[in-house]
């Protein structure tokens, strides 16, 4: 959902909701009205009559002012059913550009709880562009993003994008007013209720990036939020996952690179001591994904704490360097990047012996696990992801989201700070999976989590702790020969 940087908003009078391409509304003699998309419905409850002669109306776009803060009952009904369109992302909204009609932008909502504001501005307000807007080329049309916005902007109309250039650097609203080119306030009021835009210093200040925002959204380079946001779910509505994209279109890689030219050197294979039969080599040969888990065998506590212990748990606490305060360092089974240990481990447990289904925080520090008092809807929604994810039917018994602490890392890395954090993810996967293994356990690394879904479970802003992997973990499932 999109912070709102103004304290008050209100409804744009110009706007108007609109279907999207791929929406149809059917409505039954009963009343019910459902929504077809994409070869699946929703059913949007029961409505009367006056719902349904103006369901033609969303096709083309159905103005906010026919039905906004209307005392009517019928129109308190027409703003239901569009606010529970809007909440189940299938519509977009149309600004004009003035009384006499034409498209200045189209909004897309990113997120399901998106709804349209407008910020109120005064005159004397500055506004410019956030660091992390960028306008781009999508098929044949110009759009302006932004990952911390809930939705993006279609731009209909070229001058949008005189104004926009002019918001590179600080502009007074009243100087805007005045542009031949400028178009609507409304716009300036849905943008920067977006964080697309902010309010900077009319005194002048030049340190616009310590000036968005808080502390922690400071450390982000623009590319590392833009790759955190499109590269999970909850932020964005592309395809995501094993989509196949190009299949007909490009020829897959074959599995293995086509050799070098050259003599090849035959290399010894390496045998097991008598010593070492089951050492580390062993261990990375036997390790494989597990899918399935023994529901007659849930693991235990003692089998959590094992695992914990080997693969997460705090082991040094050591004090940040005297020259620079870094908040000092830790020392964990798994190697870290400059020694930052930035992961944390939440965990969704669904069966595990002697321990209660619910959601919980491990602190690494004292081995503990904190539980985290959460609807069960919650609970059952990231079950649902991990299982879509990794293509099974019944739940995991236990699922661990690795969260990172973003600023442990991008306080002191330029450029590279996600990506650190990335690999930091596969080093600690991997010790998942060779401590699974040493303990006869089975697990699976996820490789889609949804930021949105964990950042309403814990609280959390997207940009100051978030999810960035996903691991099961149970007993495996027994064998059948």
């Amino acid at each position: 959902m999109c912070a709102s940087p103004a304290k008050k908003a209100q409804q744009p009078a110009k706007i108007a909701a609109r279907l999207r391409r791929h929406v149809t509304l059917e409505a039954h003699a009963s009343g019910e009205i459902v929504a077809y998309f994409e070869g699946d419905s929703i059913a949007l409850g029961k409505f009367g009559g006056t719902v349904a002669d103006r369901l033609s109306e969303l096709r083309a776009g159905l103005p906010f002012a026919s039905f906004a803060e209307s005392r009517r009952k019928a129109d308190k009904e027409i703003e239901l059913f569009v606010r529970r369109l809007g909440a189940r992302n299938l519509l977009e909204y149309v600004l004009d550009a003035s009384r006499k009609g034409g498209e200045l932008t189209v909004i897309e909502p990113l997120v399901s709880d998106y709804w349209p504001h407008v910020a109120q501005l005064h005159d004397s307000d500055v506004l410019v562009l956030s660091r992390f807007a960028y306008m781009r080329r999508r098929d044949h049309q110009l759009v302006l993003e932004s990952p911390r916005a809930g939705a993006l902007f279609r731009i209909a109309d070229p001058t949008v994008v005189a104004s926009l250039a002019l918001l590179s650097t600080p502009q007074q609203v009243k100087l805007l007013r005045r542009l031949d080119h400028f178009k609507s306030a409304e716009l300036l009021g849905l943008l920067l209720e977006s964080e697309i835009l902010f309010k900077a210093d009319p005194k002048g200040g030049h340190d616009l990036r310590h000036a968005e925002g808080d502390a922690d959204l400071t450390l982000w380079d623009f590319h590392d939020l833009l790759f955190h946001t499109r590269s999970t779910r909850g932020r964005h509505t592309d395809p995501i996952g094993g989509t196949y994209p190009h299949v007909g279109a490009i020829p897959p890689l074959p599995a293995e690179r086509p050799a070098w030219r050259g003599k090849a050197i035959d290399l010894p294979t390496p045998t097991p001591g008598p010593d070492n039969a089951f050492g580390a080599a062993q261990l990375f040969q036997e390790r494989h994904s597990v899918r399935s888990f023994d529901p007659n065998k849930p693991i235990t506590l003692a089998e959590l704490a094992h695992f914990l212990a080997d693969t997460a748990r705090t082991l040094k606490a050591v004090p940040g360097e005297t020259e620079i305060d870094d908040g000092g360092h830790l020392v964990r089974p798994y190697p870290s990047a400059g020694a930052s240990y930035e992961l944390e481990l939440y965990l969704a447990i669904e069966r595990c012996e002697d321990l209660a289904r619910g959601f919980y925080h491990y602190n690494a520090s004292s081995h503990t696990l904190v539980p985290i008092d959460l609807p069960q809807k919650d609970v059952d929604a990231l079950f649902m992801h991990a299982q879509q994810a990794i293509g099974v039917r019944d739940r995991p018994q236990i699922l661990i989201t690795i969260a990172a602490r973003f600023g442990r890392v991008s306080w002191k890395y330029s450029s590279i700070a996600y990506a650190l954090i990335l690999k930091n993810v596969g080093v600690l996967t991997q010790s998942f999976y060779l401590v699974a293994a040493a303990m006869g356990l089975g697990g699976c690394a996820v490789g889609i989590t949804d930021i949105a879904l964990f950042g309403r479970m814990t609280g959390l802003n997207l940009h100051v702790e978030g999810p960035v992997g996903q691991f099961v973990l149970g007993r495996p499932a027994p064998t059948i020969d």
